[in-house]
């Protein structure tokens, strides 16, 4: 690894302290030595309320299939202790009011040379929005697929798969009217009948839906040609 500087430990300190996602930092026995502001905010704790205690007491956290991902001695730890890189996560944990949230947390580990282990920086953010929009999206999809009825193949429109493909792009009305040279009301038209017809209440939900399908596969290839000396019966017509 090539780094162009070495920070001094009081810029370290101070970059932690004023970094706008939560940061707290503990030593290899799990007790919290570091807290910021934004840890603050988003737990709700205070620094002199959670130094020196676990992290596991703190968070209590766990994962989307409710499994503990907090415990003396856990993974992340362990990982670091190792010298192992730790992949983000998210974790569901709650505030000191007692609201559940989800953070998503990124670790990294911190050497140190006056005492017994490394450090592990853990950086967090609060996700819980995004994490209940996808749940959202995941029951709704769920529920419209267990609605009987012709499958989305059959009752999208060649040009209704096309506007959904666009959607899927990234492209606004605007952009999907100028593309196919239509009004951006005719555009809304086509978007209003695609929801209506997949079951779903939002454009979001329509292209989460294409490409659980797929939608948007491609189209098979031609059929090869027979080889030479090959024979093709025809079928008599009825």
């Amino acid at each position: 690894m090539a780094t162009a500087m070495t920070l001094p430990p009081v810029a370290l300190d101070r970059a932690l302290a004023e970094a706008g996602d939560g940061v707290f930092v503990v030593d290899p026995s799990g007790r919290i030595v570091f807290w910021n502001r934004a840890a603050e905010k988003i737990m709700g704790y205070t620094a002199r309320e959670v130094l020196r205690r676990r992290c596991c007491d703190v968070f209590v956290g766990r994962d989307d299939r409710d499994n503990r991902l907090c415990y003396r001695g856990c993974q992340v730890l362990a990982l670091v202790g190792l010298g192992e890189p730790v992949q983000h996560f998210d974790m569901r944990t709650r505030t000191r009011a007692g609201r559940p949230i989800w953070i998503n947390v990124s670790v990294l580990r911190l050497p140190v040379t006056d005492g017994p282990g490394p450090l592990t920086v853990h950086l967090f953010r609060d996700v819980t929005a995004t994490k209940e929009l996808l749940t959202l999206v995941h029951e709704r999809l769920a529920a419209a697929e267990g609605r009987s009825g012709p499958a989305a193949e059959t009752v999208l429109t060649r040009r209704e798969v096309e506007v959904l493909r666009l959607l899927a792009d990234g492209l606004d009305t605007h952009e999907i009217a100028a593309r196919l040279h239509v009004s951006r009301a005719t555009v809304r038209n086509h978007v209003q009948h695609i929801l209506e017809r997949l079951g779903v209440h939002s454009r979001l939900e329509a292209v989460a839906y294409a490409y659980r399908h797929r939608l948007f596969a491609p189209a098979p290839g031609p059929t090869a040609a027979p080889p030479p000396g090959s024979t093709t019966t025809a079928r008599p017509r009825s």
